[in-house]
């Protein structure tokens, strides 16, 4: 006999949707410094969401020290999400190996995990 189980409710509201291409456009014209934002923000978002995940402060200290880590981290927790509600994950820690890609790889890992968390976010309202 199959086992049913409730499925997963969030109590907070859900998260911001970012602009993925205002996050490139102001990536470039913060020299960079922009990504500790979305961390910080993304982060926030699925922790108040969930309940789960690292948190922005934690997130911000991990981008700051050790910032190659994040892309892995990050695409992990989006993938978590939507694990979370028994759907199949469109990214995981694996995305994060685009951004070994020199120019190109970046762009893709931010276009396809910030897609992903808008969809959730679009999804779960």
């Amino acid at each position: 006999m199959a086992e049913l189980t409730a499925p997963v409710t969030y109590a907070a509201p859900v998260g911001k949707i970012r602009s993925t291409g205002t996050a490139i456009l102001l990536t470039i014209v913060t020299i960079g410094i922009y990504p500790l934002f979305w961390y910080f923000g993304v982060h926030s978002d699925m922790k108040r969401a969930t309940k789960t995940g690292l948190g922005g402060g934690v997130a911000l200290l991990l981008a700051f020290f050790v910032g190659f880590v994040m892309p892995f981290v990050t695409a992990s927790e989006v993938g978590n999400l939507y694990k979370a509600r028994g759907q199949a994950a469109p990214v995981s820690g694996l995305t994060g190996f685009w951004i070994l890609l020199p120019l190109a790889g970046p762009i893709v890992w931010f276009v396809k995990v910030n897609g992903a968390l808008n969809a959730y976010w679009r999804s779960a309202a």
